[in-house]
């Protein structure tokens, strides 16, 4: 059994110096590649550095909404010329976040940022990891309006049964994390048993949101096989069905 962690932030200060060790860790457990998602400009260098340096590491770069600010021609220019590197294959983790961020003026900044990085990743042909945290309404009103012609992952989806629709009539993806495998999932469980496997992925988000059996603990790259575990056990198929499937959907989206 083979899974890919389509989400994952080793590149976090977390993980510092121990890197290596999480890799082979995972590697022990089927993991046999995943993707760092950049959230600062900082992060994403670290990402890109990852890739560079580990087989079956790869990077996503970007700005993540809780990190928004007036970006510029050159932070564009950057975050471009980092996509010319090996196994660099999205722009993300990006979207909208107002569970923090109150102010209206700081959410038109992070909508204004959310949309530029959109136009980045149609110029440079590359598939977007969408951050989407009680935002709902916005973040899919953006994507129909901006995202044309785009293929990206509702990553950690959290939204309705009637958005998950909405993403598949896009032919977009949603990753699911630990909140899976957590007794107040509530909606989550019934929406995974309803979408179409050959449209899912599966993800850490380590070092945050360790799944049941490690919930507590520090998440990282190796558990994400509880992940896919729990969507076995939802759809009542096998394990190894689960690890096919949403190792060739990774493919497939980000070119692994």
């Amino acid at each position: 059994m083979e899974l890919v962690d389509t989400h994952t932030h080793l590149n976090d200060v977390k993980f510092a110096g121990h890197e290596q060790e999480v890799i082979e860790r995972a590697r022990e457990n089927g993991v046999t590649r995943l993707i760092n998602m950049g959230d600062t400009l900082a992060s994403s260098a670290k990402a890109v550095e990852l890739a560079a340096s580990y087989e079956g590491v790869y990077a996503g770069v970007g700005i993540h909404p809780e990190e928004a600010f007036p970006m510029t021609g050159k932070d564009d220019d950057m975050l471009a010329a980092w996509t010319e590197q090996p196994r660099v294959v999205a722009i993300g983790e990006i979207g909208l976040d107002y569970y923090w961020e109150k102010d209206l003026e700081k959410r038109a900044l992070q909508q204004r940022i959310f949309i530029r990085q959109l136009d980045l990743a149609r110029q440079l042909h590359l598939p977007v990891c969408i951050h989407d945290r009680d935002a709902h309404g916005d973040t899919l009103a953006i994507l129909k309006r901006e995202g044309r012609g785009l293929r990206g992952v509702m990553h950690c989806f959290s939204g309705s049964w009637e958005m998950a629709q909405e993403l598949l009539k896009l032919g977009w993806y949603i990753g699911v994390d630990g909140p899976l495998t957590f007794k107040n999932a509530a909606k989550l469980p019934e929406i995974v048993q309803r979408f179409p496997l050959e449209r899912l992925l599966v993800e850490t988000d380590a070092p945050y949101l360790a799944p049941v059996p490690m919930r507590g603990k520090q998440n990282e790259p190796a558990f994400v096989r509880y992940v896919a575990e729990k969507v076995a056990e939802i759809k009542g198929i096998s394990v190894d069905l689960v690890a096919e499937q949403t190792s060739r959907n990774a493919e497939e989206l980000y070119v692994l």
